[in-house]
């Protein structure tokens, strides 16, 4: 009986024993499995760039490295200055990533990493145009491309973080008194952190196309193309009566202009085609008649003036039309005509 007993129990053990080692060997081929699974599936070991570009102040774990994992967002570096490069150590970055437990990376034989800072431009014709914009139709201002803005300060080409925000204003002042402005634009903060804020002041002047001299001229000349240029003037300075340059050509000055001098319709006449002193032909023409003499015109004047002329012969001063270049023209005195009167009515008698 204790005999049996033994037995039963030394199997019971060896059953035991035998389902121990089949439950290890199910682990052990599972555990080779899932190592092949995994390595079929592609995961790949963290990989460190040799260069990288950031548009922000901070350098991240997900911008040193490819497969950083739930790590990428953890800011480890401060980014160099507005459009400029530097350099990190390879050494130096991998104990930096061990101390936020990124370990096992393929360096790829690197020895320093290169960093640059993005930016993008503010250029001053920029600016200018949103000013323009901004003061367009205040206080008869009237539209932005006919408004002129000038900067209190020389304006240069602003480096700005390439992950800020658009240029939007904060407040805009303008006085028409003395066409002064005042304007806060801010740029918002990528981060969400204080926004970049910039004020300029100037003028601001309402323009208009004028025709403008390039060369001081003397009273008589007769203008030329090369002589006149279109350039945006203040309104003001032009007044209403500016001239238009292909009207201005082959006009005669007036009176002496200056350089850079804004044409008028007044200070231009048509070219004089005879001049003071000038010995003229004088034409005298009716029907049926055509005489010519010489004379001596005592003004200047263009085609279509009125000038007075010396006969030579008669010694007598007589008015014409200039009509052609040395030529005055006469024409014959129109008759005078008497109105009608009505026929007188007989007297009435008188009374006796």
């Amino acid at each position: 009986m204790t005999l049996v007993r033994r037995t039963a129990t030394t199997l019971r053990r060896s059953n035991l024993v035998l389902r121990s080692l089949a439950l290890v060997a199910i682990l052990i081929t599972g555990g080779h499995a899932a190592l092949a699974q995994s390595k079929e599936e592609g995961i790949t070991a963290p990989s460190l760039r040799a260069t990288i570009s950031v548009s922000g102040e901070i350098v991240r774990i997900g911008d040193l490295i490819d497969n950083a994992g739930s790590a990428a967002q953890i800011a480890v570096y401060r980014a160099p200055d507005l459009g400029t490069t530097g350099s990190l150590s390879v050494a130096e970055v991998l104990a930096t990533l061990r101390s936020h437990n990124v370990i096992g990376v393929d360096t790829h034989g690197l020895t320093e990493i290169s960093v640059t800072r993005l930016t993008r431009e503010l250029t001053s014709k920029e600016v200018e145009q949103q000013i323009a914009r901004l003061l367009e139709h205040r206080n008869g201002l009237g539209d932005a491309a006919d408004l002129t803005v000038t900067f209190d300060r020389e304006l240069r080409t602003l480096q700005l973080d390439a992950s800020g925000g658009e240029l939007k204003p904060a407040y805009t002042r303008f006085d028409a008194r003395n066409n002064r402005f005042d304007v806060l634009f801010e740029i918002a903060d990528a981060n969400g952190g204080t926004p970049l804020r910039l004020r300029f002041t100037g003028t601001a002047v309402a323009t208009t196309e004028a025709t403008v001299l390039t060369r001081a001229v003397d009273r008589g000349e007769i203008l030329k193309a090369s002589d006149l240029i279109v350039e945006r003037r203040p309104k003001s300075e032009l007044g209403g009566d500016g001239a238009r340059r292909d009207v201005a050509i082959g006009m005669q000055a007036r009176k002496p202009l200056r350089a850079g001098q804004v044409v008028r319709a007044n200070d231009l006449s048509r070219p004089d085609m005879v001049q003071r002193d000038q010995m003229v032909t004088l034409v005298y023409q009716t029907d049926g008649l055509f005489l010519t003499m010489r004379a001596k015109a005592l003004e200047a004047g263009g085609q279509g003036d009125a000038v007075s002329v010396m006969n030579l012969q008669s010694k007598r001063t007589v008015q014409g039309v200039v009509t052609a270049p040395g030529q005055v023209s006469m024409s014959p005195p129109k008759p005078i005509t008497t109105a009608s009167l009505p026929a007188s009515s007989p007297a009435a008698p008188k009374a006796e």
